[in-house]
């Protein structure tokens, strides 16, 4: 699995050492150019990138047309196409429009699974994956957590992670997973969730703020990796100026992380 962590500008350089491509959130393009001058930096040395649409931060995809726009002049190596958060008809009528309308647009797309149950995410998974290049799968589907809660569970983001860890072995042991497309992963509750992919070879990417967000707030990966969630966006830290020990921390969780995900 290839590694991305958003990071805030003042250590994006030094978190671009240690990580294996570039995540960019389109929306910030547009408010802030010292983060827009970072992406094409990126781009301009040749950096595997991906542009997201922006729709966890936003609660809504970014614009079409101008997120079309954005990728034009940006020329990501890959690009989230816009979708509709656990809608999965809207979804694939968002795709399928993409794929007609958008289709002389250079950059290898990515189409996000949603759905608000295992049922809609099937389908969704079915109907976009011969459109896209690349498949995506969320974080925080609600149908992840059971309709009790687990006794043998210590939190809610436990049954999260459990949930997605689930439904990507359950969607591969089904034969739904079309294992000769790459997919990502986007995002997460806990960093130790990626020890259950290892063996996952159709996982080609993943990305998260997991270890800088903690990081940020000086809490260290333990060796478990963690049970709680700082619920605090990357984005709110964009332009934070960070001190020597936040840095350490930071950087310390980057190695803990790609323990995780790697071994």
């Amino acid at each position: 699995m290839k590694i991305a962590h958003e990071a805030p500008l003042a250590i994006f350089d030094l978190v671009q050492e240690v990580t294996d491509y570039d995540y960019f959130l389109v929306h910030l393009f547009e408010e802030n150019e010292k983060y827009l001058q970072k992406a094409l930096e990126s781009v301009k040395k040749n950096r595997h990138t991906i542009l997201d649409n922006s729709i966890f931060e936003l609660g809504h995809s970014f614009d079409a047309d101008r997120f079309a726009t954005w990728v034009e002049r940006l020329k990501p190596t890959e690009y989230i196409i816009p979708d509709v958060l656990e809608d999965a008809e809207n979804t694939v009528s968002k795709v399928k429009h993409w794929v007609e309308t958008y289709d002389q647009i250079p950059g290898r797309t990515i189409g996000v699974v949603q759905g608000k149950s295992y049922e809609e995410i099937i389908w969704c998974y079915k109907e976009i994956a011969p459109l896209v290049d690349k498949i995506a799968f969320s974080f925080d589907y609600s149908c992840l957590l059971p309709k009790q809660p687990s006794l043998h569970m210590a939190t809610i983001e436990c049954e999260y992670m459990w949930g997605r860890v689930d439904l990507l072995h359950s969607l591969d042991f089904a034969g739904i997973i079309d294992r000769n497309k790459p997919h990502h992963l986007l995002g997460c509750f806990l960093p130790q969730e990626f020890e259950q992919y290892r063996a996952l070879t159709w996982i080609d990417t993943l990305d998260t703020s997991n270890p800088v967000v903690h990081g940020i707030n000086n809490i260290r990966y333990e060796s478990h990796g963690l049970y709680t969630k700082v619920k605090t966006k990357l984005i709110d830290y964009m332009d934070a100026d960070l001190d020597v020990v936040q840095g350490i921390d930071i950087m310390y969780n980057i190695k803990k992380f790609r323990e995780f995900a790697c071994g």
